[in-house]
C-alpha cells in the first residue's frame, strides 16, 4: 500500500521536527519534505508532489492564507492548517483548507508527540481522501429567504458536522431568519476555537450565535454551539428546553460528540425536533440521527456531491436515519419546510 506523502510547512524548526516525528510514527504516512516558508513550500510541492500539506498560518514573507489563495487555483492540494488560537483559521478554511489542528501549548514534548500522533495524523489521513479540485469547483447557491410560516415555540433544530463543517454550517445558518426555533450545533473543533467560530457566525447571520453554556435556554433565533471540549445535551427545565455542557469521555471518537447531542434530542424533544447531519469523516451522529427519526423527529442528510467528506451523512443514510438527502444549498429551506408542518 502506497504511503500518503506529506509536506510540512512551518517556520519553527523545533515544532516542524516534532511534526515530522509524530507523522513518521504512522506507518501509512511519509514526510517527503519540510519547508520553513511558503517560497520553499512552492518549490517542494513541484518537486515532491505531496498528497497533503500541513501549513502554519503565521509565516514570514507570506502568510499561510495568502499562500493558500495563490496555490489552490494552480495546484489544488489538501491542506491541514496548524494554527495558534486565532480566528484566521476560519479564513483559511474559507479559501480552501480542508481542516486544522491547534498548536499545542503548555505540553511536554511527550504530550505534544502524542497529540500530534492522535490529531494531526488522523486529519492528514482524512484530508488525503478529499478531492480538493472538485471541492473548489462546487458552487453553493445562495440561499433564498424561506417563505414558510412556522410555530417556533418548543421546537428544536439540531445540526451536526465535522470535516468541512465550518463552511457548511455557515451556509445553513445564513439561510435562517431570526424566527428559527432554538438551534443547537455540534461541530468537531478544538477548545477555544468554538467561541471564535460562534462570534464569527454571530456577525454574519440574522440569528444570534454563541458558544453554549450550561443553562442556556432554547430560544427562537438563538443558535448554541457546543464548546470544543464538552458534550452538549438537550435537557428539560420544567416545560422548557435548555442545554447542558459537560466534559466527558470521547463518544464515537469525539468530544463534543454529535451522537451525544442527537441522542439527547431524541430522548427529550422527540417529534418536536428537526435534525441535519452535514459533511464529516466517520460515523459520529449517525446513530443519534436514527434515534431522532425513530422518536418521530424529522431528519436531513447532506448529499455526497456537496460534502467535503461524505462520511457521517453516508453512514446515517445507509442505516436509514435520513428522511431527506439534499445538497447543502437546499438544507436551510428544507428545515423551514419541515418546521411549517409541525
Amino acid at each position: 500500500m502506497r504511503k500518503i506523502k506529506v509536506l510540512v510547512v512551518d517556520d519553527s524548526a523545533m515544532f516542524a521536527n516534532l511534526m515530522v516525528t509524530g507523522l513518521g510514527a504512522d506507518p501509512s504516512l511519509e514526510v517527503v519534505g519540510v519547508a520553513a516558508n511558503t517560497f520553499e513550500a512552492r518549490d517542494m510541492i513541484l518537486k515532491y508532489r505531496p498528497d497533503v500539506m500541513t501549513l502554519d498560518i503565521e509565516m514570514p514573507r507570506m502568510d499561510g492564507i495568502e499562500f493558500l489563495q495563490r496555490l489552490m487555483p494552480q495546484y489544488p492540494i489538501p491542506v491541514v492548517m496548524v494554527s495558534s488560537l486565532s480566528d484566521k483559521v476560519f479564513d483559511a478554511l474559507r479559501v480552501g483548507a480542508v481542516d486544522f489542528i491547534s498548536k499545542p501549548v503548555n505540553m511536554t514534548k511527550e504530550e505534544i508527540l502524542n497529540y500530534l500522533k492522535r490529531e494531526l495524523c488522523t486529519k492528514v489521513k482524512i484530508a488525503s481522501t478529499v478531492d480538493v479540485s472538485r471541492m473548489k469547483k462546487t458552487v453553493v447557491k445562495k440561499n433564498t429567504v424561506p417563505s414558510e410560516n412556522i410555530n417556533n415555540k418548543e421546537l428544536v433544530v439540531a445540526l451536526g458536522a465535522s470535516t468541512g463543517g465550518t463552511e457548511a454550517l455557515a451556509d445553513v445558518l445564513m439561510g435562517f431568519r431570526a424566527d428559527i426555533p432554538g438551534t443547537i450545533v455540534t461541530q468537531h473543533m478544538p477548545t477555544g476555537f468554538t467561541k471564535m467560530f460562534a462570534e464569527r457566525l454571530n456577525n454574519q447571520c440574522a440569528v444570534k450565535v454563541k458558544e453554549a453554556e450550561t443553562g442556556d435556554p432554547i430560544t427562537a433565533g438563538l443558535v448554541l454551539i457546543a464548546p470544543g471540549d464538552k458534550h452538549l445535551r438537550l435537557v428539560k427545565n420544567g416545560e422548557h428546553f435548555q442545554v447542558e455542557c459537560r466534559k466527558g469521555e470521547r463518544v464515537s471518537g469525539h468530544c463534543p460528540s454529535v451522537d451525544v447531542m442527537f441522542e439527547s434530542v431524541a430522548k427529550v424533544a422527540g417529534r418536536r425536533a428537526v435534525a441535519a447531519i452535514l459533511t464529516g469523516m466517520g460515523k459520529d451522529g449517525a446513530d443519534g440521527l436514527l434515534a431522532i427519526r425513530r422518536a418521530g423527529g424529522r431528519t436531513i442528510g447532506q448529499d455526497e456531491t456537496s460534502c467535503v467528506v461524505y462520511g457521517m451523512p453516508k453512514v446515517a443514510y445507509d442505516i436509514g436515519a435520513v428522511e431527506y438527502q439534499l445538497p447543502l444549498s437546499a438544507i436551510s429551506n428544507k428545515i423551514y419546510s419541515v418546521l411549517s408542518t409541525m
